[in-house]
């Protein structure tokens, strides 16, 4: 394969500056990671797709373990005179909700919604499990499939279905279902930052943008290398509305029937859309050596008459890698030029390539480049396995690094809404601005600006005193920014 080939591999990739949505449309495609399905609106997981799902899933899972939950599962199909206990519920999602109204060839005399969320039968369920003070907390998650069906959708971030976590948690006080709330935010946010190398800010939902049927949502928000914002995962505190829709009643340590104060709180596959334009570039993906399918591709180099020998010297390596838990592929292959491997691999954001030649071999060494950096390092065989996890663990916290450098250059402090106007039209990123917590405030920063409140932070870089919209005191400062 000649070298004009080989450039021409990466240029099949449209340039994040011409169109970010093209870009990353090319590269989800390109580096395999789904493919679309004949339903409107839903994808296919392919192999390298899914894997990065199930790393972020077994770091979660084990985060809340370790905190007293436990895993179940409850059915897809929910009655929808469930969904019609909690008015604010159903109206927040019955655009989105799909129905089952016939089945076995007979027309089902009550309407079944597929999961959207599991509050209703998670409810229903609960109020039958609990009647004392003895039974809470409950604490359980739940992974699962859900349903909604979105009028825009964009593959992983936006999908009429996806794969999520829900936790659904019951207690005696709002005190404990709040430390709930706030605990489970923390986790996400030290999974995002510390595992996906993703900055988020934390803070409250307003009113307006807040789970329907909740008192209060908590979110943890992300930007994009487009400056959009994505919502990577929510924690609610319900009080005790569903507790009241749904009679999950206990007898107190005082001999007194009393509702429970329930939490919900959930993240999903759109992490995987959030990683990729976090991260991305115009050689496509890039991938944390955390959550990496593959953290190191070894690539044999040289002449044919030494192969053998350079093939069956990787083969030992490889054997010492696979042995110290890293996840390392051979890519051997004799009909395709180390040109295009290396196009590849970078292509699919692998985080450390491995070259090793007959020259290698004769001196004891190895070369190691970093797919952040492009850096080319020289290291001996013989601690092969300690450099490449002192590599691994230095390109995990450059990209944390670098992502917080990007937020931080592309966040913005305003007074106005002719400011945040002109910002959103000249430039990418968040805003900060003074609310006085009216809606129509709200509204209207929506409508002049095209951007919607994040979330109100719990801290800001700075305490904005005047409302951008109306000039009345702000009774909040808060995170504005076009979304996904």
């Amino acid at each position: 394969m000649s070298k004009e080939n080989d450039k021409q591999f990466v240029t099949e990739i449209t340039p994040q500056g011409e169109d970010f949505s093209r870009w990353y449309i090319d590269v989800i495609k390109k580096a395999d990671l789904m493919d679309y399905s004949p339903v409107r609106g839903c994808i296919v997981f392919k192999p390298d797709g899914f894997e990065i799902w199930e790393h972020i899933k077994d770091e979660m899972d084990r985060r809340f373990r370790e905190t007293g939950h436990r895993n179940a599962y409850f059915p897809m199909f929910i009655p929808e005179s469930f969904f019609q206990k909690e008015k604010e519920h159903v109206e927040g999602f019955n655009p989105e909700l799909p129905w089952v109204t016939e089945a076995g060839g007979e027309k089902l005399e009550e309407r079944l919604a597929i999961r959207p969320t599991s509050e209703t039968i998670i409810g229903h369920m609960y109020s039958k499990w609990i009647q004392s003070y003895r039974d809470l907390p409950v604490l359980i998650n739940q992974w699962a499939n859900v349903v909604r069906w979105e009028k825009r959708t964009l593959p992983f971030l936006r999908t009429s279905e996806f794969l999520w976590q829900e936790g659904h948690t019951a207690h005696e006080t709002e005190e404990e279902a709040r430390e709930e709330t706030m605990k489970m935010l923390e986790i996400y946010r030290e999974v995002l930052e510390e595992y996906l190398a993703i900055p988020v800010i934390t803070g409250q939902k307003t009113k307006s943008e807040k789970f329907a049927g909740a008192v209060d949502t908590f979110s943890i928000e992300a930007m994009m290398k487009d400056g959009r914002a994505v919502q990577a995962g929510t924690s609610h505190y319900m009080g005790t509305n569903f507790a009241k829709a749904f009679e999950i009643q206990y007898l107190s340590r005082n001999n007194v029937l009393e509702l429970a104060h329930t939490t919900s709180w959930g993240t999903s596959t759109r992490l995987i859309g959030a990683l990729i334009m976090v991260h991305g570039d115009d050689r496509g993906l890039v991938l944390p050596p955390k959550v990496a399918p593959t953290q190191v591709v070894m690539i044999p180099i040289g002449p044919p008459k030494t192969r053998d020998a350079v093939v069956g010297r990787a083969d030992e390596l490889f054997a010492e890698l696979k042995q110290a838990g890293i996840r390392v592929k051979m890519d051997d292959r004799s009909d395709v030029r180390p040109g295009w491997k290396f196009n590849e691999y970078e292509m699919r954001g692998v985080p450390i390539r491995l070259e090793i030649g007959p020259r290698d071999m004769e001196n004891g060494v190895c070369v190691l480049v970093s797919r952040i950096t492009g850096e080319k390092k020289v290291v001996e065989q013989a601690n092969l396995v300690e450099e490449i996890q002192t590599m691994l663990t230095q390109v995990q916290a450059d990209m944390l690094q670098r992502a917080r450098t990007f937020m931080s250059d592309n966040f913005y402090s305003v007074d106005t809404l002719d400011e945040m106007k002109e910002l959103m039209e000249n430039k990418r990123g968040f805003t900060l601005a003074g609310w006085c917590g009216s809606e129509a405030c709200e509204d209207k920063v929506r409508e002049v600006t095209g951007a919607t409140s994040r979330n109100i932070p719990f801290q800001p870089a700075e305490e904005k005193h005047t409302c951008l919209a109306c000039g009345e005191q702000a009774k909040h400062t808060v995170v504005f920014a076009r979304a996904y």
